[in-house]
């Protein structure tokens, strides 16, 4: 038998487990507080559904579920063997598709506008690395039924107090609009139907760089001319400015919305965070419509959080358009920063170990412990009879205080 977790998959051990426990429930809180409800969907999805998302490439991610008994057998049975005819379901990439389908499935039941939190595993086939795991936690909110611009704002803020509140504040948000690249990209030259596999290409910029994208590019034979106008976009970078692409623009109320959103989320900002315009911003899933948004952070090479407006995904279940826009805040990414900066969570009691060793005194053991606990966080344990092994392991916890019981009296120290 193997004791090692599944490639790209982890055990937790409890000190991570309690900075998570702590991240979230912070990142909850400042959600809750907000008016967002949370909800829960299964971990599996019909595989049509996940076929049909438009989850850019996410989608060659995908862990399909075979079929079980008599279908799976007849699938196999079939000459030549249909690969998509053996499995039925699969793992959700995202949370997106979910509550897309929770929402088509439920509107009945929901307030409208419905303002929702998320926060639950998904899966993805990844290449394992540093910041990419197949199995990994997200935290979304997402507000369904509110075409306003004011939906991305409440978004980006309540995200912004939620890592706050964390005590993570080196971040900025970047934003773009999908339509004002798709028409920048139209006027570089690639025709209109090779926008998203350009688009899953180009996002892909900060894992393989300008050099990956363009050899990408070239790949898919798409025009020379083109590929070089994307190029010298990329070199020019964060030099290009709203103001230079306002008149490029073919609807100036998408470039206004954006202003907006901006200039907005400055003044509720109030310097504790930033917000800016960002062109070369892509995100690489096909079903986002309009703004779009990332969490950069200097503590990690890439996106820490991210998401968008995606109007088309619940129209897909039920035939008419609903307005949604997400924002999902990269939980395992933050986490891994807190521990590799040593975070400390604040206000946290001090460990202590209360050990006995009469048996007999279990009642009076636990009575004693339960008044430490008003200044500590007590553990009960049966003293070793060699003790330094287990003050060792003790201090490795990072108890700091112990108790002991004897004779019915309780020492600390």
């Amino acid at each position: 038998m193997k004791t090692n977790a599944l490639k790209g998959m982890k055990d937790i051990l409890p000190a991570e487990q309690k900075l998570r426990d702590y991240v979230q429930g912070k990142i909850l809180e400042t959600y809750r507080a907000s008016g967002f409800e949370r909800i829960s969907t299964p971990m599996l999805e019909d595989a049509e559904n996940l076929d049909k998302s438009e989850g850019g490439d996410n989608l060659n991610l995908i862990f399909k579920v075979l079929k079980r008994g008599d279908k799976l057998d007849s699938a196999l049975a079939a000459n030549p063997i249909d690969e998509k005819a053996l499995s039925d379901m699969g793992l959700r990439y995202d949370l997106t598709l979910p509550l897309s389908r929770f929402f088509a499935a439920n509107r009945n039941e929901l307030q409208f506008p419905f303002k929702v939190i998320q926060t639950d595993r998904v899966f993805r086939a990844e290449r394992p690395q540093k910041g990419r795991s197949r199995e990994f936690v997200q935290c979304d909110i997402d507000i369904l039924g509110d075409s306003s611009c004011n939906a991305e704002v409440e978004l980006i803020d309540v995200t912004a107090r939620a890592l706050l509140n964390i005590g993570f504040d080196d971040f900025v948000i970047n934003i773009n609009d999908r339509r004002i690249l798709r028409n920048m990209l139209e006027n570089m030259g690639f025709a209109s139907q090779s926008l998203d596999s350009v688009c899953i290409t180009f996002d892909k910029m900060d894992k393989i760089g300008p050099e990956g994208v363009e050899a990408e590019l070239k790949e898919k034979e798409l025009p020379e001319n083109a590929i070089k106008a994307l190029v010298d976009f990329i070199s020019k970078g964060s030099q290009i400015s709203l103001e230079d692409v306002i008149a490029k623009c073919a609807d100036s109320s998408i470039a206004d919305d954006l202003k907006y959103i901006i200039a907005t989320v400055e003044k509720i900002a109030g310097k504790k965070y930033s917000i800016a315009y960002t062109p070369n911003l892509v995100r690489g899933q096909g079903y986002y419509t309009g703004v779009v948004f990332e969490i950069a952070s200097p503590r990690f090479s890439g996106a820490v959080g991210g998401g968008g407006r995606y109007d088309n995904m619940i129209g897909k279940f039920i035939g008419q358009q609903v307005p949604a826009v997400g924002f999902s805040i990269g939980f395992e990414r933050i986490c891994s920063i807190l521990l590799d900066s040593d975070y400390k969570i604040p206000g946290e009691k001090e460990k202590c170990a209360l050990l006995y060793e009469d048996s007999t005194a279990f009642p009076e053991v636990m009575a004693a412990a339960e008044k430490l606990r008003a200044d500590y966080s007590v553990a009960i344990l049966k003293k070793a009879k060699k003790a330094g092994p287990q003050f060792d392991m003790l201090e490795k916890q990072g108890y700091t205080k112990f108790a002991g019981f004897k004779d019915g009296s309780l020492f600390v120290k």
